[in-house]
């Protein structure tokens, strides 16, 4: 599905904006809207999201550079070009400085005209893909390929593939650490949308109070600190994918806001009065059992409905085990700064032997920590910061914690969360990414497990 760039004329002269919409919609890339005033020209611009104005400077009552500066403020992304007299060139020049685009004489060229409109919907790609990478960067530091050759993970690739044509919302359900990231990534890649911006969004790492901001931006002035209008990520995903991850921690007055989203396509920034309009395919994953979630009060039945037309479950990673041996050779690959380490048959053995809980996340973590440790070219046993009761017992041994030297989940949480902060040097922030976990949640399982944490720099 090509996208089709939305361009709005403004000018007060009518045969102008009849002359400009019909030769811009003899480009079939462009679907053009007309205003004769500065007023009308507002009006759309709180419904709609425009590509690019083509904007008259002189016009009576609100004039083109009164249009101009409420684009800045409201529509920052939206590229201007101002159509001016050649007597008018100095003030022309000025509304660059106000911060349109690119300006235009009359008589204008339509040659010319066209290849700056098609300069500005580049410009406005750069924005806009400078905003998903800020966004990104922000959210994650790195993600693992799609590596895998079982039958249960080849099944799950070739279904993801055939659902990502369609336009469908699509659930992605699993555990922590499974790849729902990666899956919602490979249905952006495969779909008709791919060449337009995939928008993610952690549901779990934005406090509430933020989190309708984030997705639907705000008015400045909305609330305290609104010192500018922000454009939400919706808009920002405009015309590719937005994904929800964490779906299941969105509070429930959110909930409401994003399903009224999810039906019609609408929304209004916060404080904001206005309605608008994006195009967006929405893909979502989740952890939580979202019909227990419902049946406990804490989700909306609707919303479930509304995001679960297609669902994708993953396997956890002791349901393909055949996979540990491609995973930890791709991970060695990439951790290693320089040759690549090996990992050794004694090593790789008691890998095998693990049920990975935290799963490929668990797996990367643990083949980062080996490489760290290992004094040679060879990853051992003992350079590995596993479940230590799978260490004695590789061994041999067993201890005194429980049945057979066997540690409960919280006890082996406990451990692995002790190591990775001394590790870290007692460094929340870095503890929490290398985790896969918020730093909201490495707090609450600190003070959960009375785990004594020494100085550290939160600076990061």
């Amino acid at each position: 599905m090509a996208k089709k760039y939305r361009i709005l004329v403004v000018d007060d002269e009518e045969s102008i904006t009849f002359l400009l919409k019909t030769e811009l919609e003899e480009l079939s890339d462009y679907d053009i809207d007309t205003a004769l005033n500065g007023t009308e020209a507002i009006n759309l611009i709180q419904s709609k999201i425009y590509d690019v104005v083509l904007l008259d400077i002189k016009m009576p009552r609100v004039s083109g550079i009164d249009v101009l500066k409420y684009l800045n403020e409201h529509s920052p992304s939206t590229q201007v070009i101002m159509l001016t007299n050649v007597v008018d060139m100095k003030t022309a020049i000025e509304t660059i400085k106000l911060g349109a685009y690119d300006f235009v004489s009359k008589p204008y060229d339509p040659e010319q005209l066209q290849a700056t409109v098609s300069r500005a919907i580049e410009k406005r790609k750069l924005v806009i893909e400078k905003e998903v990478m800020k966004n990104e960067l922000n959210r994650i530091g790195g993600t693992a390929g799609l590596i895998g050759e079982s039958a249960i993970f080849k099944h799950v690739v070739s279904n993801t593939k055939k659902v990502a044509a369609s336009e469908a919302f699509i659930l992605i359900q699993g555990a922590s650490g499974t790849g729902k990231e990666l899956i919602a990534h490979l249905i952006h890649n495969e779909s008709p949308r791919k060449d337009q911006p995939l928008v993610a969004v952690n549901c779990a790492s934005i406090p509430d109070q933020l989190l309708e901001s984030e997705l639907f931006g705000h008015e400045k002035g909305s609330f305290t600190n609104a010192y500018v209008t922000k454009q939400g990520l919706v808009e920002v995903a405009n015309g590719g994918t937005l994904f929800l991850d964490e779906v299941g921690d969105i509070s429930q007055p959110t909930q409401a806001k994003l399903l009224r989203f999810l039906e019609t396509g609408e929304f209004r920034r916060v404080g904001g009065t206005a309605s608008m309009k994006v195009d967006v395919r929405v893909v979502s994953a989740t952890n939580k059992n979202l019909p227990q979630e419902v049946h406990a009060g804490r989700f909306r039945e609707d919303l479930l409905y509304r995001l679960n037309v297609v669902s994708i479950q993953l396997p956890f990673l002791r349901e393909r085990k055949e996979d540990i041996p491609l995973l930890v050779d791709y991970f060695l690959q990439r951790q290693s700064k320089s040759k690549a380490k090996k990992i050794s048959p004694e090593a790789m053995a008691m890998l095998m032997k693990h049920d990975w809980p935290g799963n490929v996340r668990e797996l990367e973590h643990v083949i980062e920590g080996g490489i760290i440790l290992s004094q040679g070219e060879v990853v051992e046993p003992q350079d590995l910061w596993m479940n230590p009761a799978l260490l004695s017992q590789s061994k041999g041994s067993s201890d005194n914690n429980g049945q057979n030297g066997l540690l409960s989940l919280e006890e082996l949480e406990k451990i692995h969360i002790e190591k990775v902060l001394k590790y870290n040097q007692w460094n929340r922030v870095k503890t929490a990414h290398m985790l896969g976990i918020t730093p909201k949640t490495l707090y609450l399982k600190i003070k959960r497990y009375h785990i004594k944490v020494g100085s550290s720099v939160e600076s990061e």
